[in-house]
């Protein structure tokens, strides 16, 4: 880890300008990904790309290794819901990446996965397993893979039909005005900040979310999501553009919630949370090859149901 000092001539300046003039060997990019990937902290707390310096500051920046060009297996456990010679059913823990990638060569799923998987018989001539749709680091939750290229295919063909079933819980700041919603628009890149998407986007794609109430709490709601489509960051970019962003999205803003909270201990147990407040709760698909309807559910892990337990015990739901 370096430990760079940020001068008082520094201030007003963007955390990720200001790294390039001192990490010169690193772009602007990269070190944007970096931040995303929670490799670079200020102060001790994880940053924004954008964050405008005021000078004094400390900043840790962890620099991986480079990424080999295969991923390697490794033995990390996994909870799996189901498996067999065809496709495997993971509830995936918070805090793993799905993908090897810039700031994350191992401790995957898919490094996860080679490991795990004893029967790969190889997507697209490779010996790996084929993910057909990923969660986002913060986010728990259910998510197939498949393990040859026939399930690969059939499985991708649902996701493109927008077919599967996926059910996901959400806590928001906030109690909605209705009890359910839909929200549509395209979903591309966010037009100043590089690390965010966003529905203002001169180019995107289309995406569509609908929501549901399932408890209101005063300070926060429990919300449920299905998804018709499934864009990178879709449900965070709608809820926060709806103005119902998740509790502790390290990403993108809310409005100044976090810090209007008058109760402490919740905003303390927010604090901690160090990720969105999203699960990937029901997953359900035709199995590529038995033509079976397979359903699978998921409790919250233990730092989503320690905030909901508490909004429960303190305010009470519907």
């Amino acid at each position: 880890m370096e430990e760079i000092q940020v001068p008082p001539e520094a201030a007003g300046q963007r955390l990720d300008a200001f790294l390039a003039t001192i990490l010169t060997d690193m772009s602007r990019s990269a070190l944007q990904r970096l931040v995303e990937e929670e490799q670079i902290q200020v102060d001790g707390k994880v940053p924004r790309a954008s964050m405008k310096l005021k000078g004094n500051e400390s900043i840790q920046v962890t620099i991986p290794p480079p990424v080999a060009a295969t991923p390697q297996p490794e033995d990390i456990p996994l909870t799996v819901v189901y498996e067999d010679k065809d496709l495997i059913v993971i509830d995936k823990a918070a805090g793993m990446t799905v993908h090897p990638g810039a700031g994350a060569g191992s401790g995957t799923l898919v490094n996860a996965l080679l490991a795990h998987c004893i029967d790969l018989s190889g997507i697209g001539g490779e010996i790996r397993p084929g993910i057909v749709h990923r969660l986002d680091k913060g986010t728990s939750g259910l998510l197939v893979a498949a393990k040859n290229d026939a399930a690969h295919r059939g499985l991708a063909h649902q996701f493109a039909a927008h077919s599967i079933k996926r059910l996901y819980w959400a806590l928001i700041y906030g109690s909605p005005a209705e009890d359910t919603g839909k929200i549509s628009g395209i979903i591309g890149r966010h037009p100043t900040e590089r690390l965010r998407l966003s529905g203002k986007a001169r180019h995107g794609k289309q995406a569509v979310t609908n929501w549901r109430v399932l408890e209101r709490f005063g300070p926060a709601s429990l919300v449920q999501l299905r998804l018709e489509t499934g864009r990178t960051h879709q449900i965070r970019v709608h809820l926060t553009e709806a103005n119902m962003p998740l509790l502790g999205d390290p990403l993108y803003p809310d409005g100044g919630r976090f810090n209007n909270l008058k109760d402490t201990r919740l905003k303390g147990m927010i604090g901690k949370l160090e990720r969105q407040a999203l699960h990937a709760r029901v997953l359900g698909f035709i199995h590529p090859q038995s033509g079976q309807y397979l359903e699978f559910s998921s409790e919250p892990p233990e730092d989503f149901r320690g905030l909901l337990d508490y909004l429960r015990g303190t305010v009470g739901g519907l």
